[in-house]
């Protein structure tokens, strides 16, 4: 039947596929890495609504700007985490570079010195997001060791 793994004396099944299957069965079934997902889809969410619930989109549009787009990426990559971790398993480590710009980013997008609300909002999601991302990379490489 299609979609069924073959056996191991099946002749058309490659040998390295039945690794690659039980170490996607593996990640698959780690719930460590599942766990992850619903703090890192919280923290894209808030860090794009952060410059309207902290009050500096009036005064740093630009930075209100980047923080929308970054935060709907986070909780794309989150989604992405949830609904194909096999294939979404390589850009764990993109959530933590994502994390170490998030942390710079007020000084760097905003075009006039930011405001307190701003870089205190960007370090504390920055470093949540990095957690989080060396978190799921960690658990990821656990999970894909062999055994």
């Amino acid at each position: 039947m299609p979609g069924f793994p073959h056996g191991r004396d099946d002749p058309t099944c490659p040998p390295g596929v039945l690794g690659t299957r039980r170490r996607r069965i593996r990640v698959l079934s780690g719930l460590d890495v599942a766990l992850v997902n619903g703090p890192v889809f919280l923290v894209g969410l808030f860090y794009a609504v952060s410059p309207y619930v902290l009050g500096f989109a009036g005064t740093h549009h630009d930075l209100a700007v980047h923080n929308l787009v970054v935060g709907c990426a986070i909780c794309l990559l989150a989604v992405g985490f949830t609904v194909a971790p096999e294939r979404m398993t390589g850009l764990s480590a993109a959530l933590g570079v994502t994390g170490l710009w998030m942390a710079v980013a007020p000084w760097c997008v905003a075009r006039a010195a930011p405001g307190r609300a701003a870089v205190v909002g960007g370090v504390v999601l920055g470093v949540l997001a990095l957690a989080l991302g060396l978190l799921s990379s960690t658990l990821v490489h656990r999970a894909n060791r062999l055994p």
